[in-house]
């Protein structure tokens, strides 16, 4: 009984900090251009598969393997706000309280095509980046690789630095002030283009990390990109609605209830206790467990 509680914290707490990394990017997204991209897992998977592909069959090794992954996902993000979702921001043709609709159906449909493109230029097989570093931790008779760890610290390490970057420098302090008005935030000055641009390309980032380090845990393929998009909602969702803090504890329960689930019962079924969180939320406190009144 211990070595499988000590199997599920582990896991859990790796798997909460992925999920609460990705989640971090999505709810900046909402917060800010309010935007619920459901493209979001494919633009995580091509930094997995990228990643993975560059350090199977490249000179590039694991490290800058990663390294061209994340910059595939800020690349990604930086073409779907460009092509799509700014035009259909600004087009004339779109009345205001239609255009939600019009961008949220875009970034489905950008997603299936996505999931098609990665489908038949990487396969639906899953993959598992090398691991980071070699080793493993023994305790309470349970084996723990030192890579499986590194992988937690390094997802609350970019987390710490983006709570540092939003609280603490004036680009981060203006993407938080978006979030909560564009109109206020350029009455003072501020270019709410060059904002939208910045939030965009954190995202990516953020977004590519997560999916480096979920391939390097779990693995990835191309079908899981709808099942992280689901996972990212459901966090943005339990959090509260623009609420990054929010995201982060959301994740955690997200992450440890699927893993008591895969353990437990079925690994089929580990995203089922997560649906029923939200519809539990949905009903008894729509703003969220961590949203304002």
């Amino acid at each position: 009984m211990l070595h499988q509680l000590v199997e599920i914290l582990a896991d859990g707490f790796v798997i909460g900090a992925i999920f609460a990394l990705g989640a971090a990017g999505f709810t900046m997204i909402f917060g800010v251009s309010g935007v619920l991209n459901l493209a979001h897992g494919s633009i995580m998977v091509i930094a997995a598969l990228v990643a993975w592909f560059c350090a199977e069959h490249t000179p590039l090794g694991i490290y800058g393997g990663a390294l061209v992954g994340i910059a595939a996902s800020v690349a990604s993000t930086y073409l779907l706000y460009g092509l799509v979702i700014r035009p259909l921001n600004h087009s004339k043709r779109i009345a205001d309280n239609e255009r939600p609709v019009f961008v949220l159906t875009a970034t489905l449909l950008v997603a299936i095509i996505l999931q098609g493109v990665l489908d038949y230029a990487f396969g639906s097989s899953p993959i598992t980046t090398p691991t980071l570093i070699d080793g493993v931790w023994r305790v309470a008779g349970v084996t723990i690789p030192y890579s499986q760890i590194l992988i937690g610290v390094i997802a609350w390490l970019v987390l710490g630095a983006l709570w540092y970057f939003v609280t603490r420098t004036r680009p981060g302090k203006a993407m938080l002030a978006a979030s909560m008005s564009t109109t206020g935030l350029a009455l003072v000055g501020y270019d709410i283009r060059k904002v939208q641009r910045q939030v965009w390309g954190l995202y990516g980032l953020l977004a590519g990390i997560a999916g480096v380090l979920l391939a390097s845990f779990t693995g990835a393929s191309s079908d899981i990109a709808i099942s992280l998009t689901v996972n990212a909602f459901i966090i943005v969702v339990l959090g509260g609605l623009g609420n990054v803090a929010g995201s982060l504890g959301a994740a955690y329960i997200i992450g440890f209830l699927g893993t008591l689930t895969a353990y437990l019962i079925s690994p089929a079924i580990r995203e089922v206790p997560g649906l029923l969180a939200l519809v539990l939320i949905l009903y008894i406190r729509p703003q969220g467990l961590f949203g304002r009144h």
